[in-house]
């Protein structure tokens, strides 16, 4: 029960790795907010998780929504104790001469700004918990290059972003992490469970990733646990990030 007592604003909660960080944190206490434009999937995920949980609708693209989720969270339980930033997506990719700029924008926008506009909103009550914890997910496309420009550098400005507000708020006693996913068994894949597939071959250990084995890591890293853990990227990625040699060897 290490959320015994805590709130956690969780974005992109309807689905994926939003919907397991959020039944983890709530399985270990925490009483969840489940944050996300899609209003029927996240009402669904906080009915299924019953008491100590609540939907708002929340689109991280616009400050307006994301500013009223957080008012509504703090008219509902009067604390926030962790953010956790999940939402965020990609796109199909034309090459990058032929990449409209409207399209860069739309990704950074939703990767990477959006993220900010959360913290934005979050910071007056962060500030007044003795166990704040913002988590924001980024990916493995931006620590290394596996393609999907707009989409990799928008996830590559968090770890950076993370750096920066930890040192600046680690005097309010806020921490600031980051964890980089790799391939991870969401809604996007399902189409392509071939794909999927064949992509676990590329990591060490031999199989991609459950949307469980992402929210275990930003369990952690929200935790007292991770007392004294801020600035940090952590990837959680199978071994792919170790892959070349992996690869190369045909092991």
């Amino acid at each position: 029960m290490r959320f015994e007592n805590q709130v956690a604003f969780v974005t992109g909660a309807a689905n994926g790795i939003g919907a397991a960080t959020a039944r983890r944190l709530h399985q270990e206490g925490a009483t969840v907010v489940i944050a996300d434009r899609e209003e029927d999937a996240g009402r669904a995920v906080a009915a299924a998780l019953g008491d100590r949980a609540m939907y708002v609708r929340c689109d991280v693209r616009d400050r307006a929504s994301v500013d009223a989720a957080v008012a509504a969270t703090r008219d509902a339980y009067g604390r926030l104790d962790q953010l956790i930033a999940v939402a965020g997506g990609s796109a199909v990719m034309p090459p990058l001469e032929e990449l409209p700029d409207q399209l860069w924008d739309d990704l950074v926008d939703l990767n990477l700004t959006g993220v900010m506009r959360c913290v934005r909103a979050a910071l007056p009550l962060l500030v007044d918990s003795d166990r704040a914890a913002v988590v924001m997910v980024s990916s493995v496309n931006g620590l290394a290059a596996f393609g999907e420009e707009p989409y990799a550098a928008a996830k590559a400005g968090l770890p950076n972003l993370a750096m920066n507000l930890a040192v600046r708020y680690g005097p309010q006693r806020i921490r600031f992490n980051v964890v980089a996913p790799g391939t991870v068994r969401t809604r996007v894949w399902e189409p392509q469970e071939r794909n999927l597939e064949g992509m676990a071959q590329l990591y060490p250990l031999g199989r991609v990733g459950e949307p469980e084995d992402i929210a275990a890591a930003i369990a952690f890293l929200a935790s007292d646990d991770a007392g004294w853990i801020t600035g940090i990227t952590l990837p959680v990625d199978g071994g792919v990030m170790a892959g070349p040699l992996h690869r190369m060897l045909g092991r």
